[in-house]
């Protein structure tokens, strides 16, 4: 078999260890060095050393859970890295040690066998940890918005029931008043503002209920980490804007993706993050709409179509 790589290393990545193989081709059998390393700072850059004294310029590793990322931020720059999916190097059988692993990725390598997965720049790697963390805390918002309904269902305020957004200007005053010992319906009904005035009616009807100190407990304590939360995500949104200020190629993928009719610039962001400000790697426009996951399914059984009830 065509060896297109003489001087390539095969590396099986750990939390706490690498397993590093390098394979010199020459005629006959090839060489083979084999050396465990740590996984510090200080023993991956022993292992930059150690690859260049063989004159090694290819590394390949498996793209196992985060311990790769590490590995991958101290070689980049020193070599051309190929991150292969786990999956098709573990189908061989009979390879149970980490030398045999990382053997067997050299030896992959050195053939041209392995596909590399696509990883992005630096920044945008960034930018992704950014958006899905963001992402989290927008998640935890309203699981919290869902508790702090709940609680007003057990005091029978059916506050929900009258203002669109509970948690509104309105609905946050007519909340800190409760918390603060107010009982009176017509005095929390005159707290709203705007449009809600014009139900005050209804919502004092809906204001009428059986608040007790555990409610407001409960209230005050789910209240708080919302304001958190929301402080967070501003902190979040000011770090996204300062990238984008930092790197035009962010910004203007960011102008182009908030054309799009229905992308804000909270949806932009995670567009960007997750496909790169550069979407030259996808040969069709069908591959980041899959890979964004807006592309719908199908599902269809004997001839009929039934509705579609989830994105890939």
């Amino acid at each position: 078999m065509e060896v297109l790589y003489p001087r390539c290393c095969g590396l099986d990545v750990h939390k706490s260890s690498i397993t590093a193989c390098v394979l010199i081709a020459q005629s006959g059998k090839p060489l083979k060095h084999i050396r465990r390393f740590g996984c510090t700072t200080r023993e991956l850059r022993e292992l930059v050393v150690w690859l260049q004294e063989f004159g090694v310029e290819h590394v390949a590793m498996e793209s196992t859970g985060v311990h790769w990322k590490p590995v991958w931020n101290v070689l980049e720059g020193h070599f051309q890295i190929v991150l292969a999916n786990a999956q098709p190097i573990k189908a061989v059988p009979g390879r149970k040690t980490d030398t045999k692993d990382c053997q067997w990725i050299a030896e992959l390598l050195q053939h041209g066998l392995l596909r590399s997965s696509f990883i992005p720049p630096l920044v945008t790697r960034d930018l992704r940890d950014l958006t899905r963390a963001r992402t989290s805390l927008s998640q935890e918002h309203s699981r919290i918005a869902s508790r702090i309904q709940k609680v007003l269902e057990d005091a029978n305020l059916k506050l929900a029931s009258v203002a669109s957004n509970t948690l509104g200007k309105s609905g946050r005053a007519i909340l800190a008043a409760i918390i603060g010992g107010e009982e009176s319906c017509e005095r929390l009904a005159d707290l709203a503002l705007g449009h809600l005035r014009a139900k005050t009616p209804q919502l004092q009807a809906a204001l009428e209920g059986q608040v007790r100190d555990h409610h407001r407990f409960l209230l005050q304590s789910l209240l708080r980490q919302l304001y958190f939360i929301e402080s967070e995500i501003e902190l979040l949104d000011a770090r996204l804007d300062q990238l984008g200020q930092q790197h035009l190629d962010l910004a203007e993928a960011l102008n182009r993706w908030i054309t799009v009719p229905g992308v804000d610039h909270v949806a932009a962001w995670s567009f960007i993050a997750e496909m790169g400000a550069d979407v030259s790697q996808f040969p069709t426009a069908a591959h980041p709409a899959s890979w964004a996951g807006v592309c719908p399914g199908n599902n269809e059984s004997a001839g009929k179509r039934k509705a579609i009830t989830h994105f890939h």
